[in-house]
């Protein structure tokens, strides 16, 4: 073929990159790798990742002996078959990661002597980790990552691998089982072991690793003091992350270097460590860490501090802010909400003009929300909820174009909510909820593009990742809402929801229609104000709610028909209002409780128990064909529909009398039909007496 006559005058070709970067015209390759690969005798270096092959490996690849380069990641190739790689001796570097490989490890690696990385991270690989791995004494960096693998690890599966700098095991159910006094062969630069078998106890081999850069063993199952060596050997590290375990320990008097801290979700007590000037992110959130905050902020006046995430959330921090926020003018991120923290909002805090996330829920600060803020023009998410904030909500953080989270619920804010408020077209959670709020709810929420589904993002803007040369997790805003009574905590999913709470406030007048144009809301809550009027009729529009709460206002008027369209409600509360007429008939608003619509006298048909009368029947089915334009339910559809079955009977009796054929076929059906039922009657009868 012409496809073999290519490869033969390519037979001197040394190297091969058809990767998706550099394919021809962008084209990506796709189906298996052909057999006739074999004929390239003489190449050290084939590149094919990123592209979309698939299929098992083909034993071809196993004749290119001088090959020292074999990278096909990110494809979809499945089992990896065992024959090709044992003639591959010269193989220096074998990736197949992010792939669909299944089964277990092919024991023929154990013939790649001179290996020094194999990658086979991202995949659905099971069975243990074999002990052929530990024989390869030039490996230099093992990624064995994200797979299914399981079982346990023992000294014997590290006896040769003296050169080992990168060991790459997160995402397994493998389990490390040394001794307490296991000196390791290889001194290690990245240790990624997080979600894999550690604890209970701290591992105490790494005290004897002096070249660690990078260390991470988040849910690694440990629950054990720290030991004090410990702090003093993360001098050197530069990313550091022992996040949710149950270690335990008093962070009082420690001093952290790395670039890169995440101690959240442990046992960790005392008051805040220091810090020098290289850190960038520094999380220490759900531990017992007590004291103020003010020593940790003011210690460095005169240092450069390169601090972008700062987290101390759900701690027992107390006392005020400070007034040293000018020293920390690098933060993007900071989060200290769950704490005792009281006082005012300092008026410092409008240096952080790189600020994108300020999370100060669940405190005790009073006063008004200072007017520097609004130096801080580029956030996109503010939290101050569940404090003791009052005066009125101040226009400028109305202005602020990129805010996509404002939630200032549970406070003591007065006012108005002005139109201006429309301009927040990012805004995706909106809960001003428990307040004092007055007026009316403005009525060009339509401009609110997000919300009304005219602006779709994928990528989740509420993240922030750091680390150059290291793929480290994203860092993710994390919040509590109340969509449907119950509080839930949205983080990895937060991105999917759209929300309006307004609830609990002194708000008057009607329900904007405008509202009804917002169809990617998913959730609203309106309940205890004093709205009237009535419910808008096309609120049916919203196609994706989810829940629904106009309870406890001065709501009249009939519920519209096309609320019944909204196959997506799962919680709906009418209750407490002056709505009337019959309930629409529909399986999504029948299938709700009698308590969605109690204390509304007037309204009846299920699920309430009162019945309709003959009125309210006449008053709910003109209400029905003309305030919502449905043609079913007015007397023109009944009038139709008895015009349609006179004529249909009495066309097929005109047939059956003037045409001989079928009047003789329908009545032998007739007498066939009546002789079945007289035997199966006479048979139960017979069943029936034998019984007896």
């Amino acid at each position: 073929t012409s496809q073999a006559r290519r490869l033969n005058k390519g037979k001197r070709l040394v190297g091969l990159d058809l990767t998706a970067d550099f394919g021809v015209c962008g084209w990506l390759l796709q189906g298996q790798i052909p057999q006739i690969i074999s004929s390239l005798q003489n190449i050290k270096n084939l590149d094919l990742q990123n592209n979309q092959l698939s299929g098992p490996l083909p034993d071809s690849l196993g004749q290119l002996k001088h090959l020292e380069v074999l990278n096909l990641s990110n494809n979809t190739f499945t089992c990896p078959s065992p024959s090709p790689f044992a003639n591959l001796s010269s193989l220096r570097t074998l990736n197949l990661a992010h792939n669909r490989l299944n089964g277990t490890i092919p024991k023929s690696f154990e013939f790649l002597r001179n290996l020094q990385v194999l990658n086979l991270g991202t995949n659905s690989l099971t069975g243990d980790m074999p002990v052929t791995l530990g024989t390869l004494s030039n490996l230099v960096m093992l990624d064995l990552s994200s797979n299914l693998l399981e079982g346990s690890i023992k000294e014997s599966n590290f006896v040769k691998l003296l050169k080992l700098k990168e060991l790459r095991l997160s995402w397994t159910n493998l389990f490390l089982s040394v001794n307490s006094g296991w000196v390791p062969p290889f001194q290690l630069e990245y240790v990624l072991l997080s979600s894999f078998g550690i604890g209970p106890k701290f591992p105490e081999w790494l005290k004897r690793q002096s070249s660690v850069k990078v260390l991470t063993m988040s849910k690694a199952g440990m629950a054990d003091l720290v030991p004090s060596w410990f702090w003093n050997w993360t001098l050197q590290i530069e990313f550091l992350d022992l996040s949710n375990n149950l270690l335990s320990g008093d962070l009082s008097n420690i001093f952290l270097n790395s670039s890169v801290i995440n101690l959240s979700s442990n046992l960790f007590k005392g008051t805040l460590p220091s810090v020098s000037a290289n850190v960038e992110v520094l999380n220490v959130a759900n531990n017992s860490i007590s004291g103020t905050i003010s020593p940790f902020l003011c210690g460095k006046e005169n240092a450069t501090n390169k601090l972008s995430v700062l987290d101390f959330s759900n701690n027992v921090l107390y006392g005020d802010l400070g007034h040293c926020w000018v020293h920390w003018q690098a933060l993007v991120h900071l989060n200290l909400g769950s704490n005792n923290l009281s006082g005012v909002i300092p008026n410092s805090m409008g240096y952080l003009s790189q600020l994108e996330s300020l999370l100060l829920d669940d405190n005790r600060f009073s006063g008004y929300i200072p007017s520097t803020l609004q130096n801080c023009s580029i956030m996109k998410f503010i939290d101050m909820g569940n404090n003791q904030l009052s005066d009125a909500i101040p226009d400028w953080m109305w202005e602020m174009q990129y805010l996509m989270v404002l939630r200032l619920r549970s406070n003591n804010f007065n006012g108005s909510i002005t139109q201006k408020i429309c301009q927040l077209s990012s805004l995706i959670v909106l809960d001003l909820g428990n307040n004092s709020l007055s007026g009316s709810i403005p009525n060009c929420l339509k401009d609110m593009k997000t919300m009304a589904g005219e602006d779709d993002f994928f990528a989740n803007p509420l993240s922030y990742s750091y680390g150059s040369d290291f793929s480290y997790n994203h860092y993710k805003e994390t919040l509590v809402l109340v969509p449907k009574g119950d509080e839930l905590e949205y983080r990895d999913n937060l991105i999917l929801v759209r929300m309006i709470d307004l609830s609990s406030n002194k708000l008057s007048g009607a329900i904007p229609s405008e509202i009804s144009k917002l169809s990617a809301l998913r959730f609203l809550n309106l309940s205890r104000n004093h709205l009237s009027g009535g419910i808008p009729n096309d609120m049916g529009k919203m196609k994706l709610l989810e829940s629904l709460d106009l309870s406890l206002n001065n709501i009249s008027g009939q519920i519209p028909q096309s609320l019944s369209d909204l196959s997506f409600l799962s919680v709906l509360n009418l209750s407490y209002n002056n709505l009337s007429g019959r309930i629409p008939t529909s399986t999504q608003l029948q299938s709700f409780e009698e308590l969605s619509y109690t204390g509304n006298p007037e309204l009846c048909g299920p699920p309430v128990t009162k019945n309709c009368t003959d009125k309210e029947e006449l008053t709910e089915s003109a209400s029905v064909g003309h305030g919502d334009g449905n043609f079913f339910g007015t007397s023109e559809f009944y009038i139709g529909m008895g015009v349609g079955f006179a004529a249909g009977f009495w066309g097929f009796c005109s047939v059956v009398f003037f045409n001989r054929t079928w009047r003789r076929a329908y009545f032998h059906y007739l007498d066939h039909l009546r002789d079945l039922i007289y035997v199966i009657i006479v048979l139960k009868v017979r069943r029936l007496h034998g019984k007896l």
